[in-house]
């Protein structure tokens, strides 16, 4: 409900500051006391079973990274009783969903908390985030997934494979509004495929990292700046499909129509890019 409701709860303020008018206005709802809850979910009892994990998240801070000693252990911080997550296991199915606001009143929006801080454990792991309008910190070297979604709103978010990834991941999929997004070290995620859609706005991805085996990676973005960051001696190419983009790439790609090629040796990528009138940058 928060996440729906305050682009209008934004434009209502912003239209009745910005006029000389009187209203009588709802009392206004306040935030109330910090507080700290302890989020733990066990090991599963097979250790080799894929645990499927739901984090349903709405505006906020958001960060994961590894290091649990069972599937997940953390806490969340907030100041709207609301916001209160719960916990829900059944079988290899594992949710983690924030509540709603229960608006009764215009909210003072300037004062409120959010922000879940969360490690997961190494057993392997099928991970998707639903999420709204949020900041993120994503730090997943380490871990085992097997697959990783990816669904927010106008989003804010450091994703990192600093490490590589401990299972073989069969799909990537991240898909955003309007938002800043940065991607690094693909190259440890271990994926067969990667999907990226988005709106407009600033987005990065790099492949820095181990590559294990080839990989296709599909990108469908709107009118936005594109970087992607293809290390040297890879072999890759990329196919540009859509309106006028700009392109610029390093000296050792070669152009043949709208494909673009990097020679090497190892595993190969293989992109199909998808924009609209924005820009393309390629790049080591």
């Amino acid at each position: 409900m928060f996440r729906k409701m305050l682009p209008i709860l934004l434009i209502l303020t912003l239209v009745l500051t910005a006029c000389d008018l009187h209203i009588s206005l709802p009392v206004t709802q306040k935030s109330g006391p910090t507080i700290t809850d302890q989020i733990t979910v066990p090991p599963p009892a097979d250790p080799t079973q894929t645990t499927n994990l739901n984090l349903k998240f709405g505006a906020g801070i958001l960060k994961l990274r590894s290091g649990a000693d069972g599937i997940v252990s953390g806490t969340a911080t907030y100041n709207v009783s609301d916001f209160k997550p719960t916990v829900t296991a059944k079988g290899s199915n594992v949710s983690i969903e924030q509540g709603n606001w229960r608006l009764t009143g215009i909210p003072d929006i300037t004062n409120i908390k959010n922000e879940w801080e969360l490690s997961l454990g190494s057993a392997p792991l099928a991970l998707s985030i639903d999420a709204g309008a949020y900041q993120a910190e994503y730090e997943l070297g380490g871990l085992a997934l097997t697959n990783l979604t990816i669904s927010d709103g106008a989003a804010d978010t450091r994703l990192n494979f600093a490490s590589p990834n401990l299972a073989e991941m069969s799909l990537l999929s991240y898909s955003t509004g309007a938002s800043n997004v940065s991607l690094t070290g693909l190259g440890n995620a271990n994926f067969a495929s990667l999907e990226f859609n988005s709106g407009a706005g600033n987005y990065t991805l790099d492949f820095s990292g181990q590559f294990q085996r080839n990989g296709s990676v599909h990108i469908s973005t709107g009118v936005s700046n594109l970087t992607l960051v293809i290390p040297t001696g890879l072999p890759a190419q990329i196919t540009m499909q859509g309106g006028l983009s700009n392109v610029t790439h390093d000296s050792n790609w070669t152009k043949s129509v709208n494909v673009y090629t990097q020679e090497g040796s190892g595993p190969q990528l293989t992109f199909v890019v998808v924009i609209g009138a924005g820009n393309l940058t390629i790049t080591h």
